[in-house]
């Protein structure tokens, strides 16, 4: 789908591939296929939100040049927001877990991003926490323009407008599951959209990490105390507004150790390094596989490269101290 010449970095984004899992489909009757995201130029799907907004918002006057832009982020969309910003001139701040991966906090530096860790461990209703700070800090500051890719419905727009219509082409419709983690839930319920619309048994299946409040309020309308878990880019401590769950056909929930067990066996079987969520998406495509034990397409993701992790999922000694070995 690639084109061979671009007028720029941005044009890259999207129109990624989409591959057979050859060998983590043996054995099962459905095929699995994955879409490859880290094939867009920041490495991740998340380039795509990045572009979509800041352009959105242009288009509709609510930046102009000379702006900040500043937004939370585990890593992937910060990427994608410091390539669209350094194309387009503006500045970027990043606030971010002390917990993300050295690489992506390095690649932001390296790009000249204004990076703000914060403290992982601070509860959610903490005002320095994640969750809070760059809404607190854009509100105090007329010329930042909070992205906010968790409330804000664009972030789903992209995926409705890219996504969903690359992988109804690649796959010719041949569709019946569509299954990914749901992290600002972007992905899936913008993608999941388009697909259900060209094709309403499409079935769209979430997957949770264990610790995030997503599973139980899907399952049981339940709010749980949220609890700390190590898979970046999912799930999260509250209920967010991208995240629309009511569209969902189930939800699967994986510890970080089955995640994580699952992205090193895509890198073994299949040559694909990438990180945890995407063990997770591969891990989920499996079991309902295994639930409906028919001949099926199984559509998923590969949300973002291996290469970002090499400090954490790929590294023994981080693993060994977190109790994932």
């Amino acid at each position: 789908m690639r084109d061979n010449k671009y007028q720029s970095v941005m044009d890259a984004i999207g129109k990624t591939p989409i591959v057979k899992l050859k060998n983590i489909s043996k054995g099962l009757k459905a095929t699995i296929w994955a879409k490859l995201e880290f094939m867009n130029p920041g490495g991740s799907i998340k380039d795509r939100i990045a572009l979509y907004m800041i352009e959105k918002a242009e288009r509709e006057g609510r930046i102009k040049p000379g702006d900040s832009i500043i937004e939370n982020s585990s890593g992937n969309t910060a990427m994608g927001l410091a390539i669209v910003c350094r194309q387009k001139g503006y500045n970027l701040k990043i606030v971010i877990r002390n917990t993300t991966s050295k690489e992506k906090i390095k690649m932001l530096e390296v790009l000249g991003v204004d990076v703000i860790q914060v403290d992982a461990s601070l509860p959610p209703e903490n005002p320095e926490s994640y969750n809070n700070y760059a809404l607190n800090l854009a509100k105090g500051n007329p010329n930042l323009f909070y992205i906010d890719q968790h409330n804000n419905l664009d972030n789903n727009e992209s995926h409705y407008m890219t996504t969903g219509p690359e992988i109804w082409q690649q796959m010719k419709g041949n569709i019946d599951y569509f299954v990914v983690a749901v992290g600002t839930g972007g992905t899936l319920f913008g993608a999941g959209k388009y697909l259900k619309e060209n094709n309403p048994n499409i079935k769209l299946i979430g997957i949770d990490p264990i610790g995030s409040v997503f599973y139980d309020w899907f399952k049981n309308k339940r709010m749980i105390t949220p609890s700390r878990y190590l898979l970046e880019g999912m799930g999260d401590e509250f209920l967010i507004k991208t995240a629309q769950l009511n569209l969902m056909d189930d939800m699967l929930q994986v510890s970080d150790k089955k995640a994580i067990g699952w992205t090193k066996k895509i890198a073994f079987e299949e040559g694909i390094l990438s990180g945890g969520s995407s063990g997770a998406n591969v891990w989920g495509a499996v079991q309902i596989a295994k639930q409906i034990n028919r001949k099926a397409n199984i559509v998923t993701l590969i949300c973002d490269s291996g290469y970002k992790y090499f400090s954490t999922v790929y590294n023994d000694d981080w693993l060994e101290k977190n109790k994932l070995l």
